[in-house]
């Protein structure tokens, strides 16, 4: 029987008369019990059992047969298909579809390879149900028609990563192009490390002293005037690319809410690193994706729901469920920011960095409470995201102004207000970067938006232009390694070695392109660089 209740609505089981007891996670695991056990589960992570499209399927061949262009235009109508239960702001979903391509591929750390957008993991828990991911659950709710019309020729993962390409190119911005070839996977990955911490927005471990954080996912990004960590002089734990638990990079309220510019350029500048963007790429991504749209925080945070993961059955996958006016719209709450940047929110332009510089800014708060930047003496020249009769003064985030007043990304502002050109390009080579370097070599890449262009980050290896050894050759190989006089171990190790260095995450790293040879790995400590020298001449 489907009813929690018997026939007589006693709450009691009908065949045994007792109680029913509901199947649930509460009891302690073996993994609770014995924490410190080795855990082997993340070898079997994402196998054939979980994986609905069977061990024939080949996903390549499937994005190949893709129509990459009707798909485009698809995307490019929904745009601007506002939707009642969700209605676009300022009548265009480009975006919101920017930042949950953001927020997909932007988890990508270069220290261990692990995050990224490569396996459509936005889907799942935690990322589902992050406090920076707030809202992110209908951007993917309004793409599921366009998923079920192309079925498994276009993966959840690629969808996610070229639907932000195409909310730029139908904004008036021209970008750099687009790799399919992410394969979906169906499960949460088991592998990545994601922090100690067990509260949202908290930093008191990956940084000693952080923000103790708050016990629910939603609403505002908080400040905590009890953290005791220098905020101007800290070290993030190895291998976290976020300042909090649940955010993507940094608080935009500045560091632990704290709204100080110079301290949050010292967080930007250091999680924006350890996803390899230098101080231009930083720039250009975060000035690129605030010359579009605003955020949302139209009130307190009391008024928001628990998150995806934790909601009822009844949600339907939705989380963060707004009590505030009609939840929606004007009435929208997710950072908890009430900000606008540009005059232009649906259209490219250089109106940041016009704005940026264009004013003094004093500090204020949205309606939510959250700490943000108006600027001082300005007319009303941003328009509202729903109502077109009400004009508003343009606001910024703490770490906006980080792009004024600190010193080096000051200069790259300047010359990008300067040459919106030089703006323009490299924001889009930056977002390409964002989007794809979790895909490893361009090789991988499919579809016709792929472009020419070879990068340095995609650790090109120069094109096969001769004949490779066939088994004569090998065998003579075989001979000659083997009259070297070198050892099994040697041999061994050098091999090893070289191929050990590969990564899954990101797909970087192994025996191709024999770097070994080559610096840093030929003096790496750990590859006893003396005999390496030996082995390889």
């Amino acid at each position: 029987m489907g009813n929690d209740t018997d026939q007589n609505g006693s709450g009691k089981c009908p065949f045994t008369g007792g109680a029913i007891k509901f199947t649930t996670a509460s009891t302690r695991s073996n993994r609770d019990w014995w924490p410190n056990a080795l855990n082997l589960h993340t070898l079997r992570q994402h196998s054939s059992l979980s994986d609905p499209m069977g061990e024939e399927f080949n996903y390549a061949e499937a994005f190949n047969s893709l129509d990459l262009a009707a798909l485009k235009k698809d995307l490019a109508a929904l745009m601007t298909d506002s939707q009642d239960w969700w209605p676009a702001d300022f009548g265009h979903y480009g975006p919101l579809f920017i930042r949950m391509t953001w927020h997909s591929a932007g988890t990508y750390r270069i220290a261990d390879g692990r995050g990224g957008g490569g396996r459509g993991q936005q889907r799942f828990a935690p990322l589902n149900s992050w406090p920076d991911n707030v809202s992110l659950d209908k951007a993917r709710r309004l793409l599921w028609p366009i998923k079920q019309k192309y079925g498994r020729k276009i993966s959840w993962a690629d969808l996610m990563i070229l639907t932000g390409n195409v909310a730029l190119e139908t904004m008036g911005f021209k970008s750099f192009g687009f790799g399919g070839g992410r394969e979906d996977v169906w499960e949460p990955d088991q592998d990545v490390y994601w922090g100690a911490e067990t509260t949202w927005l908290a930093g008191d471990i990956r940084y000693g002293h952080g923000s103790e954080g708050v016990e629910k996912a939603g609403g505002v990004l908080v400040s905590d005037d009890d953290a005791d960590g220098d905020i101007h002089d800290r070290n993030l734990e190895n291998p976290l690319g976020a300042v909090q638990m649940g955010l993507i990079y940094v608080n935009p309220e500045g560091p632990d809410g704290n709204p100080d510019p110079i301290a949050a350029a010292h967080d930007i500048r250091e999680t924006f690193g350890r996803m390899a963007m230098n101080d231009e790429e930083t720039v250009a991504l975060i000035a690129g994706g605030h010359s579009f749209g605003k955020t949302h925080g139209a009130a307190d945070s009391s008024h928001v729901d628990v998150e995806p993961e934790a909601a009822g059955l009844a949600a339907q996958g939705f989380g963060w469920n707004n009590s505030f006016g009609t939840g929606k719209g004007g009435d929208t709450i997710t950072s908890g920011l009430e900000v606008t940047w540009t005059s232009t929110p649906t259209r490219w332009s250089n109106n940041f960095f016009e704005n940026l510089f264009g004013f003094e800014w004093e500090l204020s708060k949205s309606p939510g409470g959250a700490q943000q930047w108006v600027a001082k003496g300005a007319d009303a020249t941003i328009p509202d995201a729903h109502d077109p009769s009400v004009m508003r003064v343009p606001t910024m985030l703490t770490t906006d102004l980080a792009l004024r007043l600190d010193p080096a990304y000051e200069k790259i502002s300047r010359r990008f207000l300067e040459n919106p050109d030089q703006f323009a390009d490299a924001f889009a080579r930056a977002w390409f970067k964002l989007t794809h370097r979790d895909m490893g070599p361009r090789v991988r890449y499919l579809g016709p938006d792929v472009p020419d262009e070879v990068l340095i980050w995609q650790d090109p290896i120069p094109d096969v232009d001769h004949e490779l050894i066939d088994d004569s050759d090998i065998a003579a190989l075989k001979a000659t390694i083997l009259d070297s006089a070198l050892s099994v171990s040697e041999l061994v190790s050098t091999a090893w070695a070289s191929a050990s260095t590969f990564r899954g995450g990101d797909k970087r790293g192994g025996a191709n392109g024999a770097r070994i040879r080559l610096e840093p790995q030929r003096n790496w400590e750990v590859n006893n660089p003396f005999q390496l020298a030996t082995v390889l001449t």
